[in-house]
């Protein structure tokens, strides 16, 4: 009798079973988180709330299509928010879609020209003190409007004027202070949740939990506080773009806007997928593919008037411990989100405003949260250094000042490195002796004081030289180094130093160099 063999198309079939059914239970879980999320950046932002969601349907249906990191899920972001909200108190929401639409093409083109590695080259002080001072600017402006009010201007300001404005809200016990137990109940709720809910359930997400909850209190206590505003027909917030926003497409302004969500939306959505890619063993990002994905999501939000988009964490991680496998979860929670909006816009009018507002309190406070300083402390105090400053000015003035200002400094800190170089000198009378100890950066623009010192030595001596401190060599200053040699001898000196070992050492920069 002949052995059987193993069906492969059977096999093959339960496969796609298998990857189809995990895909699509992780897609719920992500339009779940995606959705009060979606909404809430939406009024952060200073657009009506179906506007995060459309651009989360774009983020689903084009981007999950395209993209090059095939667990990452995008969509409106938090990162964005403060840029966006200046953007439409500058130029008007008609305007936002000219400048989303030029830092798509800003985006498809440096992905087109294989520039996605180089938007990873940031110090990683300068991105978190970015993300640290996001959160501080979308916790201080967010808490006015939980208090059912707006924001006043700039961050530093919102955040100065928290403690009256709460004051104020408790003293009255009217529709503010309602609307403060409303988005203080939703917070608690989110955290009771994240901690004490049970593990079948945990799959929910907190936020999602927290509007249900919110809503609800609503309901029961006939609150008279602000409430979403749905509008009749869901496509009325796109805004085509017209011909005379077209005409002013070259204004500087313009221009420095697009490139600024450009740079940050870049940023952001190719170190959440390298933080997914630790999540998970399946496929690597392709950078440039992921890159040149976002860039046409972007181009498509701005034609709409939306929102622009980055790759999230929040939904990216929900995607991936809910067992997603590939792309097919990213794009079905789009799909999701267009059914949601096609069928029952009509509920987004019970949810109210400040639990929306109350989240993003609540994520503003955990980007803000100084978790990493003792990482950074770890490479020295002057990466903390450029964290606190980048945080600072971001709050102080505005999110491309912080970013640009701290970019400079990481630029300084690196010629710093390069240029800084310690010649310490131990001298032994008795033994005729001399110990030469070198720490930092031996470059040819240190030639010049590495030929000071040397020549500071007196002829005769037995000189010998340290280098484990040494971090790089160039071929300036080892070739000064042998010619040195030969004079000091000549003199009835003496060197002791492991040419070998610091040749070596000189080879392996040298190599690193040219493999980078």
């Amino acid at each position: 009798m002949k052995a059987k063999l193993p069906d492969k198309t059977a096999s093959n079939q339960s496969g796609i079973k298998t990857w189809l059914g995990k895909d699509t239970m992780a897609s719920v879980v992500v339009f779940l988180v995606a959705l009060p999320l979606c909404m809430g950046v939406s009024i952060a932002s200073g657009v009506p709330p179906t506007a995060g969601i459309i651009t989360g349907i774009v983020g689903g249906l084009v981007v999950g299509l395209l993209a090059g990191s095939p667990l990452q899920v995008s969509g409106p972001a938090a990162g964005l928010t403060v840029l966006v909200w200046q953007l439409v108190q500058q130029h008007g929401i008609a305007m936002l879609g000219i400048i989303v639409t030029l830092a798509g093409l800003i985006q498809l083109v440096a992905g087109l020209l294989k520039l996605g590695q180089w938007f990873r080259a940031v110090s990683p002080a300068v991105i978190h003190g970015m993300l640290a001072g996001i959160g501080v600017l979308i916790l201080s402006a967010q808490f006015h409007v939980m208090l059912d009010g707006k924001p006043i201007g700039k961050g530093v300001d919102n955040l100065l004027a928290i403690p009256a404005a709460l004051m104020t809200a408790i003293s009255a016990h009217g529709q503010e202070f309602q609307a403060f137990g409303i988005g203080m109940f939703t917070i608690a709720v989110i955290v009771l949740w994240s901690g004490f809910a049970p593990k079948k359930l945990k799959v929910l997400p907190g936020a999602l939990i927290g509007v249900i909850a919110a809503v609800l209190a609503a309901f029961v206590l006939k609150l008279d506080i602000h409430y979403v505003s749905v509008p009749d027909n869901i496509l009325s917030v796109v805004q085509f773009p017209t011909v005379d926003n077209l005409k002013r497409v070259f204004e500087t302004p313009i221009l420095i806007a697009a490139v600024s969500v450009a740079f940050i939306a870049s940023a952001e959505s190719l170190l959440c997928a390298s933080a997914v890619d630790q999540m998970h063993q399946g496929p690597r990002t392709k950078y440039d593919k992921e890159l040149a994905a976002q860039g046409v999501g972007n181009a498509i939000c701005g034609l709409l008037g939306v929102l622009p988009m980055t790759g999230v964490i929040v939904r990216s991680g929900a995607n991936v411990e809910a067992g997603a496998t590939t792309r097919f979860s990213a794009i079905m929670h789009g799909m999701w989100l267009l059914l949601f909006v096609a069928v029952l816009p009509f509920t987004l009018a019970y949810i109210p405003v400040s639990s929306l507002a109350a989240i993003l309190v609540f994520t503003g406070y955990k980007l803000a949260y100084p978790k990493i300083l003792p990482k950074l402390l770890h490479f020295g105090g002057s990466e903390v250094a450029i964290y606190l400053s980048t945080i600072v000015v971001i709050v102080t003035t505005d999110l491309l000042k912080g970013v640009v200002f701290g970019l400079f400094l990481s630029i300084l800190k690196l010629l710093y490195v390069f240029t800084h170089l310690e010649i310490r000198f131990e001298e032994s009378t008795q033994q005729g002796r001399i110990d030469m100890r070198l720490k930092g950066s031996a470059t040819l623009i240190r030639l010049p004081f590495l030929a000071e010192k040397l020549e500071q030595i007196n002829r005769g001596a037995e000189v010998h030289v340290h280098f484990e401190e040494l971090d790089y060599i160039d071929h300036a200053c080892l070739d000064l180094l042998t010619n040195w040699e030969k004079q000091h001898e000549a003199s009835g000196g003496n060197l002791v130093i492991e040419w070998e070992e610091l040749t070596w050492k000189y080879h392996q920069r040298q190599s690193v160099a040219q493999k980078g």
